[in-house]
Order: C-alpha cells, then structure tokens, then sequence
C-alpha cells in the first residue's frame, strides 16, 4: 500500500480521507405539488360530473376508492404491532388509551371522596 508523504518530511502520512456529504432529505415540495395536482384533478373532475348531473355519484364513488386505498393489508402490518381491535390482539389485550367497561365504571359512580 502506498502511503502519501509530505514535501520536506520525511516521515510517511497517512492517506487523507474527504468527507462524503450526507443523502439530501427527499423534498417535500414535489409530494406537495403531485397531491395539489390530484385535488386539482378531481375538483375538475367533480364539477364536470356535476354538470352532467352525476356529481354524487361520482362523490361516493371517490369516497369507496379513497376508503380502498387507505386501508393496510395484513402483510403490511409491522412485527408486534398491535391491532385497534382488541379481539384480535394474544390475550385480548387492548392498546394504550383504550376506554374500558371497568373504568368507565369507576368513572361514572358519584362516590364522595376519601377523608371528608
């Protein structure tokens, strides 16, 4: 291996390294700009099947597509992620933040306070 001296040194130095820049962030502006372009899309859209006086169907035809796309697949669920559904969850367990039977219970019982 060649090792890279320095004029008038005698002594060898290592090789100078030059630093890599790090991966620019992906830019936001484009996603924007691509979802301003589908609202625009189906605004257009909207208006011209309101013209053709199919405007609502055309709604709730959009409203079942953007339910279709929203929803996750089983494959696409992450390792130990747990489902709002608790039913579905080993043991029943519920996620954090869950209103249960029990403790809407306890909260609603008028008891007078402890000490007076």
């Amino acid at each position: 291996m060649l090792e890279a001296t320095q004029p008038g040194s005698g002594t060898p130095q290592p090789p100078q390294r030059t630093a890599v820049p790090p991966p620019l962030p992906r830019d936001q502006s484009f996603l924007t700009s691509i979802t301003f372009l589908k609202v625009l899309l189906w605004l257009i859209l909207l208006g011209l099947f309101a013209e053709l006086e199919f405007g609502l169907a055309y709604f709730v035809l959009s409203l079942f597509y953007w339910m279709y796309v929203g929803m996750r697949g089983p494959g696409e669920k992450k390792e130990g992620e747990k489902s709002a559904y608790s039913v579905f969850n080993p043991g029943c367990e519920a996620i954090e933040g869950t209103l249960t039977a029990e403790q809407l219970e306890r909260e609603l019982q008028l008891r007078p306070l402890q000490g007076r």
